[in-house]
C-alpha cells in the first residue's frame, strides 16, 4: 500500500521523477553536469512565467531553511536594516537568521492566525528607513496565506526591497511575477515543485543580484552571489547533490506540462475534498475561508483523540498527518493538499478519519 503523505514536505512524487534518480553518475565539473544545472534555471524561469530578463534561477544544495538563509544573510547592505514579517514559526525563523548573523532588524508581529495590518507596515517604513522587508508567503504553522500584493505596492512606493519566503507557496499558490515585482523569492524542490528533499532555489532580480555582489558575505556557502557567479559561468562553487537536480529536472518537465495554474487548481479541488469532509465530521477549521492557503489545512483535533493516537490510526490506514506547533500543538493538527496524490487518495483520508473518530 502506498503512504500518502499529507505532510507539507517531503511530498508523494510521480515515478517520473523518483525513477530519474537512476540518471548517470556525473562528476560536478563535467559538461554534462553543467548541462544539467542550466536545464533547471532556464525551466525555472520557464516554470514561473518570470518577465523575460529582468530574472535569474540560483540553485542551491540544502533545504528550504538553507535557501532562507541564504537569502537573508546576502540581500542587506553593510549597515541596513531589515523588517520581518512575523506571523508564524517561519517568520520567526528569518528573523532568528538575522539575528545570527548580525543583521540589524525589526519585527512586526502579530497572532498567527492574523495577516499583518497594512496600515502598521506603511507607519513603519515611513519612519525607518529599511533596506529589505521580508515576508513569509505561506505560513504553514496554520496554512494562513499571507497577501502579498499590497505589501508589494508599499515596498515599491518606498524603495524597499521585498524578500519572500515561498517554500511551501510556489507552484501551490497563485504567484504573478510581473505585478508582485518582488526582489527575491526562495523555494524548495520537496514541496509543490514534486521534487526531491535536498536543492533549494531562488528566483532574482538581474539588477539585485548585481548589488547583492557589494554586500557584506556574512557566510561563506550560503552567499548567494557566489552561487550564482559561478552557476552562470557553467560551474559551481562547492559539491551539488547531482542526483536529486535529475529528479527536479523531471518534476520541473511534469510542473511545465501542468502549469502553475493547473497545478494550484488541482491543490484547490483536493483542499475542497479535505474542508468539505472534516467539516462534515464535525470538526472545526482554524482559519477562516479568507485566510486559508490551498495547500494546508489546520484542523481542530477531535475531543475523543489527542495527536499520537489520532496519526498512528491513520498511518496504519496509510495516511501521514502533521501535528500543530507550539502553543497549537495540544489542540490541532495538519493537513497539507500537495504532491502527487490523487482526488480519491483525498476521499479515502476523510472516510478514514471518520473511522478513526468512530473507533475512539
Amino acid at each position: 500500500m502506498r503512504t500518502i503523505l499529507l505532510n507539507p514536505g517531503p511530498v508523494n512524487v510521480s515515478p517520473r521523477v523518483r525513477d530519474a534518480l537512476a540518471g548517470p553518475d556525473l562528476c560536478h565539473r563535467e559538461p554534462e553536469f553543467f548541462d544539467l544545472q542550466d536545464g533547471i534555471r532556464r525551466r525555472l524561469l520557464e516554470a514561473f512565467r518570470t518577465p523575460r530578463g529582468e530574472y535569474t534561477s540560483v540553485l542551491l544544495t540544502g533545504s528550504g531553511t538553507a535557501m532562507v538563509e541564504a537569502m537573508t544573510s546576502s540581500a542587506v547592505p553593510a549597515g541596513g536594516r531589515l523588517l520581518v514579517v512575523q506571523n508564524g514559526v517561519y517568520g520567526e525563523r528569518i528573523a532568528r537568521i538575522a539575528r545570527a548573523h548580525g543583521i540589524e532588524h525589526e519585527v512586526v508581529a502579530c497572532a498567527p492566525t492574523e495577516r499583518p495590518a497594512i496600515d502598521a507596515l506603511a507607519l513603519r517604513l515611513a519612519h525607518t528607513r529599511y533596506d529589505a522587508l521580508a515576508i513569509v508567503h505561506h505560513e504553514t504553522t496554520t496554512g494562513l496565506l499571507n497577501e502579498l500584493a499590497p505589501i508589494a505596492a508599499l515596498c515599491k512606493l518606498k524603495g524597499t526591497r521585498l524578500l519572500v519566503d515561498a517554500v511551501s507557496a510556489l507552484a501551490g499558490e497563485a504567484f504573478d511575477f510581473a505585478r508582485l515585482a518582488p526582489d527575491a523569492v526562495v523555494c524548495t524542490a520537496n514541496k509543490c515543485v514534486q521534487g526531491l528533499p535536498g536543492l533549494s532555489f531562488a528566483l532574482v532580480k538581474r539588477e539585485f543580484m548585481d548589488a547583492m555582489r557589494g554586500y557584506p558575505e556574512r557566510t561563506l556557502y550560503l552567499h548567494l552571489p557566489r552561487h550564482h557567479d559561478e552557476q552562470e559561468k557553467r560551474s559551481t562553487p562547492f559539491t551539488p547533490a547531482v542526483q536529486i537536480a535529475y529528479a527536479l529536472r523531471a518534476a520541473l518537465d511534469e510542473l511545465i506540462d501542468e502549469t502553475v495554474d493547473g497545478r494550484v487548481a488541482r491543490y484547490g479541488r483536493a483542499a475542497a475534498i479535505v474542508r468539505d469532509g472534516v467539516a462534515a465530521l464535525g470538526l472545526d477549521l482554524l482559519l477562516p475561508p479568507a485566510l486559508r492557503s490551498t495547500t494546508l489545512t489546520a484542523i481542530s483535533l477531535p475531543r475523543q483523540l489527542g495527536y499520537p493516537a489520532l496519526h498512528d490510526a491513520l498511518k496504519r490506514d496509510g495516511f501521514v498527518i502533521y501535528a500543530g506547533q507550539g502553543p497549537l500543538a495540544a489542540s490541532l493538527f495538519r493537513v497539507a493538499t500537495m504532491g502527487d496524490v490523487r482526488e480519491e487518495d483525498y476521499r479515502r483520508f476523510v472516510e478514514c478519519l471518520g473511522a478513526a473518530i468512530g473507533r475512539a
